[in-house]
């Protein structure tokens, strides 16, 4: 799933045309890279990369991950509003749930600040190796609770960071790792979104 800020589409194409091509799923990010809370109109900003996205990939987002993972308390409102279905602001549990929008309600899918190269390796200074170590531990617990109930683990990397050449070795034994194990899906944000709402349907 690659968050993108709306603008992208516009000012890098070839960016946005090689995701498309490579078939990842297009999820919000702004329209341009600014905290929510910075914004003089978020409702026009967001219906404005919602409108971006779906005019390049002939498909609105269903998802949204607000820059910085920055909202103010309008923000799900709007997000529900421009038909946003899911959003991977809330770094509250490693499963799925329901927030409640004056528009309805919409599906907090689980993202991450524990394995996310930004604050791991810019913020905290790692070394390149820490990622797999974290890697291992973070699915190797939620592997074991998933047996019971259903478990995501999140996963968020910025190719200028672990694209580099001393890391994405690491990321890469790390996908090696979790895929040995039995019950492992690799899925997007709208797959899980569309597999809580089956699993939730009374």
């Amino acid at each position: 799933t690659l968050a993108i800020n709306g603008s992208v589409c516009k000012s890098y194409p070839r960016v946005a045309t090689a995701a498309l091509e490579a078939g990842w799923e297009f999820m919000g990010h702004g329209y341009i890279q600014r905290p929510m809370h910075h914004l003089e109109n978020q409702r026009e900003e967001i219906f404005k990369a919602v409108e971006a996205i779906r005019s390049f990939t002939g498909k609105k987002p269903r998802g949204w991950e607000s820059p910085g993972l920055t909202e103010t308390y309008e923000t799900i409102d709007y997000l529900a509003e421009a038909g946003i279905e899911y959003v991977a602001d809330w770094v509250l549990d490693d499963q799925p749930c329901e927030i409640r929008t004056a528009s309805g309600p919409i599906v907090s899918v689980p993202y991450t600040v524990d394995l996310n190269d930004i604050p791991m390796m810019v913020l905290q200074n790692h070394p390149s190796e820490e990622w797999l170590r974290r890697g291992i531990d973070q699915f190797d617990r939620l592997h074991a609770e998933g047996e019971k109930s259903m478990r995501v683990m999140a996963i968020s990397v910025h190719p200028y960071i672990t694209g580099v050449p001393h890391r994405i070795g690491y990321l890469e034994k790390l996908y090696e790792y979790i895929l040995q194990r039995p019950g492992v899906k690799l899925w997007t944000g709208e797959q899980i979104l569309d597999w809580y709402r089956h699993a939730a349907k009374p």
